[in-house]
């Protein structure tokens, strides 16, 4: 199978990208954080089989350039450096997913650049909106055990969000929500021993459910009805984002397919991984008739 990898010049930097397969139309794809890198999506290299399947670290993450300033985490640079990728790829007729973040990425960039070459969208597991996010994050956090809830508003009430005792506590949130897959991926492992702190805090905050950061007030509900691409909304039954706000997600795209994979959290293409690759290349298939 045919293995591209590279630097592409982005606004501010470079960015490191992999292609894997060739023919068919094009999937880039989006990883989450803001902050992760590709390697918790890597399972997607499955399509590639019938596509050519790209892979980029965004600014700040990964292989690609880390940059000190601080003031280029916003959602608005992000969008341009999507567009850049898209360009120096020369990507004339595309798909895009996006995970989580990624997701929430390639809806702003529709709205921004309306790029008429895109044939479809795909997300999992991403918000339209933070707000609606953190608080179906807070109904989760509920759910946990007391004493875990304790030791993470204690930690982050005092800024000890480093602690081992907070991250330990987090962790049970992550193996109920994030990835119910055991052990955990090799690619879920490498993002998380090669992310970005400082874009994760900057962009996020300390936590998946304490949003502090510059997203936390992101809110494209209302545009959604601007989204005229065939669009594919996925999420777990067990997922960080809850289904109820997945469902308006589908209902505000027209035209929209909405599936729930029964035994996911966050990460279905782990998850679920062989029903998952089926379900996106039969949307694709149609997407492109």
């Amino acid at each position: 199978m045919k293995i591209r990898e590279g630097m592409l010049e982005v606004p501010d930097g470079r960015v490191w990208y992999r292609s894997v397969g060739e023919g068919g139309v094009p999937l880039l794809c989006l990883h989450g954080g803001p902050g992760m890198t590709h390697n918790y999506i890597d399972s997607l290299e499955d399509l590639a089989d019938r596509r050519r399947v790209i892979f980029y670290d965004q600014l700040g993450c990964g292989r690609s350039d880390r940059p000190d300033d601080t003031s280029l985490w916003t959602v608005p640079h992000f969008v341009r450096e999507l567009e850049a990728v898209r360009g120096a790829l020369g990507l004339e007729r595309f798909h895009i997913f996006g995970s989580s973040w990624g997701g929430m990425l390639a809806m702003q960039y529709l709205l921004d650049y309306r790029p008429a070459s895109l044939v479809s969208l795909l997300m999992s597991g991403s918000p339209a909106s933070m707000p609606r996010w953190v608080q179906g994050c807070q109904e989760l956090l509920a759910e946990l055990p007391a004493e875990v809830r304790e030791v993470i508003e204690h930690h982050e009430a005092q800024g000890f969000t480093s602690c081992p005792e907070y991250v330990a506590a987090v962790n049970v949130f992550y193996q109920r929500h994030l990835c119910r897959s055991r052990p955990w991926p090799a690619g879920l492992e490498h993002t998380f021993a090669e992310m970005s702190p400082v874009v994760y805090e900057t962009m996020n905050g300390p936590s998946e459910f304490t949003v502090t950061g510059r997203i936390r007030d992101w809110d494209v509900f209302d545009r959604l009805v601007e989204i005229k691409v065939p669009t594919l909304v996925m999420g777990g039954r067990h997922d960080e984002i809850r289904e109820d706000q997945l469902l308006d997600i589908h209902r505000g795209i027209a035209g929209s397919e909405l599936v729930i994979f029964e035994e996911s959290g966050h990460t279905p293409f782990h998850d679920e991984r062989e029903l998952f690759m089926a379900t996106v290349n039969e949307f694709l298939e149609r997407a492109e008739r």
